[in-house]
């Protein structure tokens, strides 16, 4: 994938299998599931024809990040995924000119790439996560 481009859409739902069954309709299929347990969340993923894919985000209990999001803001997108080369210089660039992260150090996320957030503040009420795919 390259830099720049959209990786996925993440959708914050209290129901994979309910949500799945409308992005269906959409001409979506489901990918693969996957469980971070470090961030609370269950993730399925959808493939339409073309990229991006979406994200179905379901949190593992009511303390998560997605359990709080739908908590103060419902159900919906929660964050648009950026395909980055170098994760890590890109976190500092950003630093460098004054963008707030929510992560200054990659993290692993889901199928092990490297993964940060930039916060809602820097980017126009947008949670943007960078991902940096694994090869």
């Amino acid at each position: 994938m390259s830099s720049g481009s959209i990786n996925h859409i993440g959708i914050a739902t209290n129901s994979l299998d309910n949500a799945e069954d409308f992005w269906n309709l959409l001409g979506y299929s489901r990918s693969h599931d996957d469980t971070v347990e470090e961030q609370g969340v269950r993730i399925r993923y959808m493939k339409g024809k073309e990229a991006p894919a979406i994200e179905l985000l379901e949190p593992l209990g009511e303390d998560s990040p997605i359990a709080r999001f739908i908590s103060k803001r419902g159900p919906g997108v929660q964050q648009i995924a950026i395909n980055v080369t170098d994760i890590s210089a890109k976190i500092e660039e950003l630093i460098g000119i004054g963008v707030r992260m929510i992560n200054e150090e990659p993290l692993i996320g889901s199928g092990g790439h490297r993964i940060a957030f930039i916060h809602p503040y820097s980017s126009g009420g947008v949670l943007i996560e960078l991902v940096e795919s694994i090869t």
